[in-house]
């Protein structure tokens, strides 16, 4: 199986291109003011316009108003959903679109159970926890917590970079695996080499 991989936290055209030419599946514009790497919706609607097909934009959203989530689907017509607050599964899918759900992994979860209650996503994303921080630590997590068996394909995050993401696809075996500070020269400024560094470990992963 081919570990899709996508590249999150994107501000910039000239990142966006990086992660295309380096074959990413899915680029990510985070809608969380609190980010470093919150872009607005004109900001992340010019930076989808030049997305080739199969390429997917996903909208990172940390506990929004509906309405907000709306004026992005509005914008961006193709966005997949990405939920990576306290989100209940009923509000995930009142929007009658594909989602992710993330949640964030630590010691004490009962991630199988976690996981279960999303079973309408098309995928969760598994990500480290941080007391107060919803996400994009670079922080990595226990992968031993992952259940060998997960009723939703799952997309592994949390502190991954080019040194260490083929062992993580070793080890759990995800759907995808999602990178943002691993990428990174600043918060929300992508590397060009680190993207295509990070690109061809996953693919000898996949050998």
């Amino acid at each position: 199986m081919r570990t899709r991989v996508k590249i999150c936290g994107l501000t910039r055209q000239q990142d966006v291109r990086a992660a295309v030419d380096a074959g990413a599946d899915a680029v990510g514009f985070v809608f969380y003011a609190n980010s470093p790497r919150h872009v607005d919706v004109k900001t992340a609607t010019g930076l989808a316009a030049g997305l080739p097909a199969f390429v997917t934009p996903v909208a990172l959203f940390v506990n929004a108003p509906a309405a907000e989530v709306n004026a992005v689907i509005a914008a961006i017509p193709a966005v997949l959903l990405q939920f990576h607050g306290d989100e209940e599964p009923a509000y995930c899918e009142s929007f009658r679109r594909p989602y992710m759900k993330a949640l964030r992994v630590r010691p004490e979860m009962d991630v199988a159970k976690a996981v279960s209650q999303y079973a309408t996503a098309c995928g969760v994303l598994l990500d480290a926890y941080v007391e107060g921080i919803p996400g994009g630590t670079g922080e990595r997590f226990d992968w031993s917590l992952i259940p060998s068996r997960l009723s939703v394909p799952f997309v592994l995050s949390g502190g991954l970079d080019a040194g260490n993401v083929a062992s993580g696809i070793a080890a759990v075996k995800p759907w995808a695996v999602d990178v943002s500070s691993g990428v990174e020269v600043a918060k929300g400024i992508k590397d060009a080499d680190k993207i295509a560094a990070f690109m061809q470990e996953v693919k000898h992963a996949n050998v």
